[in-house]
Order: C-alpha cells, then structure tokens, then sequence
C-alpha cells in the first residue's frame, strides 16, 4: 500500500523511520500472535516482559552502557527531569549549572526551587549562538552536579568537547541528539532524554544513571513523591506502574533498527553527511543564514533566517505548499528550523535545499 508521505521536519514528536513503522503497522492488531495489539495488552504479561527486556538489551548494546548504570523508563517526558534530577542528586543543596539554550534555562530556573543553583557559564550574551568555554569553570566545591543539556534543539548548538566538571558528576540532557552518534557512557554520572526527538512517541524519558547515585528513598526529602524517586523506577525495572508500554515497544522498534544499520558509528556519519549538506547551502546563500557559530552547530537541529520577520513566514508557507511541514522556527526565536533527525533520509533534505535555492532565485532577482 502507498502513502503519501512529507518531508517533516519537525523538532518533536519527529519523524520515525518508515521500516520501524511498517513494521509497527503488520503487528499493530495482533503482535507477535498474542491476540492483541501492545497498547492493550498488560505490562504484567510475559509478551510485555520480553518487550521490555530487548528494549533495555538492545540499548545497552548500542551504547555500550556499562553494567553498573541502570537504565529506566520513565513518563513524563524530559521536563520532568528538571525536578527529578536535584530532588534526587542534591545532597549537600548545592548544583552547577550551564546555560546555552531555552532548554538548559528552563531546567536552571526549576532547579532553582529545590536548593542552591549556580550559574557557571552561560551564551545568553549572544542569543545562545555558541557554547562557552568550559574548560575551567569555577566549578562549586560542594556541588553535587554539573548540569548541561547538550544539544539545544531551540537554538541548535551543540557541545564539541564536554566541560570540565573537576571531578564532579556530569548530568546531561541528551533529547534531541540521544542516539545519533556514539556516546561514552562512563564520562556521565547521568544522561537522560525525552524520547520523541530522535526515538520514538511523545510521553517518556529515558534515563541512564550510575547505580550509585540512585539513592534510597528513605534518604530523601519526605516531601519527595514517591513516583519521583528514582529508586523507585530502578528498583521496579520500570515497571512500579503502568508504564508508556507503547513507547517502550515503538522505542525497542527503533533500537533494532539501529542496530540493523551497522550500530551509532554508522549512524553518525550518515546524520554528518546529512547535515553538510544544509549548512554548505546555508553558508553560499545570499538569502538563507544559519544563527549558530559554526563550531557548535548540532547536527539535528538547523534554525536559519532570512532578512526579515516577514519573509521568514512567506518561506514557511511555501514550504508547506511544496509537501514540506514544521519548518517555522521554536515560538520563542523565530525564523526557520529543520531537525534532521535520525529518521529523516538524506534526498529529504537534498529536496529542501533544492526548494530553498529555487526559492532564493526567485526572490534575489
């Protein structure tokens, strides 16, 4: 059967590779023979069981994590990190945070209710084009963290090198690049992201913790819920309750995909490739120019604008009638955006550039 298909370019809920949905598709109301469709059955069952267990293994094996970090499966999204991260890591009250982007100043100010939170760098000077340098940070010496969101899929910038926490845990928020190249897991006390960036369906956040820092919930604040604690995930396997069951199966879909491919290596250069592609237009056109330094532009996410406000809504419009869709900038900057995640394939973006140079002809003549 034929769809007709756009390019998406959206930043979340994104685009899915079409084999993950096909597949999705041929077992959407019988899966695997039970009977039933993943969204209706238990998450107590031992079909969900194995689901859940591939998904785990299939991550681990992408990623290499290693045996001492717990991985969960948590709803809520990656927003509700901002609180879960130092309602369950401030021991001493005290954390270091970076602040490149609408994401990262987000999880600083909710951060901020539950103790002490310094401001060690930050790009707000120039509209979050560039990250700071954090090579020698004045890193707290009682902190209990350092927080960085690492790539900010708003502003599109992303971490070359990580920061120099002088030995303090590093916590990053990895939404919107979380498996599009290899990461070492072991220079993270704890990566996290909300899923449908570059993963699967809206709604779940996967978080990857060193074992250590899951502390018992006895140890924290009483004022602490239960569901926000991250022991009590861990302790669970993810399952202390109903869990997002069919964005573990979809997730665990793409996993296996991924691994198909040839595994983050393979991937990674597929998503360079993708984005020179875009960046070396947006650096030649006349019309069309890309917001971030070029040192720290992320791979996933591309804003760009044109001279004016106004013909930034015309070039969204005319994408939109050329089979293009979400291409308008984040509410809260502007212009235009692409994310280019995973999922998108290269002839996606070779036909947007095609269409932004037919249109910059257009309009410079």
């Amino acid at each position: 059967m034929a769809y007709d298909r756009i390019y998406n370019f959206s930043a979340g809920p994104s685009i899915l590779p079409e084999k993950v949905l096909e597949g999705i598709r041929d077992n959407l109301m019988n899966y695997e023979g039970s009977g039933m469709c993943v969204m209706e059955m238990s998450h107590r069952s031992k079909v969900f069981q194995k689901i859940i267990d591939e998904a785990e293994q299939d991550l681990r094996d992408l990623m290499n994590i290693p045996d001492n970090y717990k991985v969960m499966f948590i709803q809520g999204g990656a927003t509700l990190q901002f609180a879960m991260i130092p309602m369950n890591l401030m021991k001493n009250g005290v954390a270091d945070y970076i602040v490149t982007g609408n994401w990262s100043k987000k999880a600083y100010a909710e951060a901020k209710k539950y103790g002490k939170i310094n401001l060690v760098a930050t790009s707000e000077d120039r509209n979050y084009s560039y990250i700071p340098d954090c090579s020698d940070l004045p890193i707290s010496e009682d902190a209990d963290y350092v927080y960085i969101c690492e790539n900010e899929t708003i502003h599109g910038t992303t971490y070359q090198q990580l920061p120099n926490t002088k030995g303090k845990i590093l916590v990053s928020d990895q939404s919107s690049m979380f498996l599009s190249k290899p990461c070492n897991v072991s220079d993270y006390g704890v990566i996290y992201g909300g899923v449908q960036k570059n993963i699967g369906p809206a709604g779940m956040v996967i978080v990857i913790m060193r074992e250590d820092l899951i502390r018992d919930t006895a140890e924290l604040p009483t004022w602490v819920p239960t569901y926000m604690s991250y022991q009590t995930h861990a302790a669970n396997n993810s399952l202390y309750n109903t869990p997002n069951c069919w964005s573990i199966y979809v997730c665990g879909q793409v996993f296996k995909y991924l691994k198909s491919i040839g595994g983050l290596e393979v991937m990674a250069k597929m998503n360079e490739h993708k984005a020179k592609i875009l960046y070396d237009f947006l650096d030649q056109s006349k019309l069309f120019k890309g917001t971030v330094e070029p040192e720290f532009r992320s791979l996933m996410n591309v804003p760009f604008v044109t001279p004016t406000k106004e013909q930034d809504a015309d070039v969204v419009a005319a994408t939109k009638a050329a089979g293009f869709d979400n291409l308008k900038g984040h509410k809260s900057v502007g212009g235009l955006r692409a994310s280019i995640y995973n999922a998108m394939p290269e002839e996606g973006v070779v036909a947007l550039v095609e269409f932004l140079k037919k249109y910059e002809a257009e309009h410079m003549a």
